[in-house]
């Protein structure tokens, strides 16, 4: 079998993963921020926060970076010295930094301390989808 590919397979499936789950939480912090003084509507978008980002959007990053890492190792190191490359890694660290920030969001609604609005989350949300963009150009295309 192909190493290569196998480790390509796993970590596309990993980052879809992934990126679902940075593209919906914020949505579900949108409708708990509207929803905050509904102590039952609270308490299940807590569940499903906590769930989201725990279970499924921190073992998607984790993978993602396990097996982008081992696909660098593959193809060699040199890689590095590609521009494409290095956008696509700044991307994937400020990805991972906002993954982060999201979690402490999801922090401070389970604690009853969130302090941000619907509309902050509304803007926040297409963080990931700029970054998306970026990091898919680059690697399709290579232009640098």
């Amino acid at each position: 079998m192909n190493t290569y590919l196998l480790f390509k397979s796993i970590h596309l499936i990993a980052v879809i993963s992934w990126m679902v789950g940075l593209l919906y939480l914020p949505r579900i912090f949108v409708y708990h921020s509207e929803n905050i003084e509904n102590e039952n509507s609270s308490n299940i978008f807590k569940t499903m926060e906590r769930k989201l980002f725990y279970y499924i959007m921190t073992p998607a990053m984790i993978l993602s970076w396990i097996f982008g890492l081992l696909l660098i190792h593959t193809l060699g190191f040199s890689i590095f010295s590609e521009l494409w490359m290095q956008i696509k890694v700044i991307s994937v660290v400020i990805l991972t930094i906002y993954h982060l920030y999201l979690g402490s969001c999801v922090i401070s609604f389970a604690n009853n301390q969130n302090n941000n609005s619907s509309k902050f989350y509304r803007i926040i949300n297409e963080i990931p989808t700029l970054l998306l963009i970026i990091i898919v150009f680059m690697v399709v295309f290579k232009p640098l």
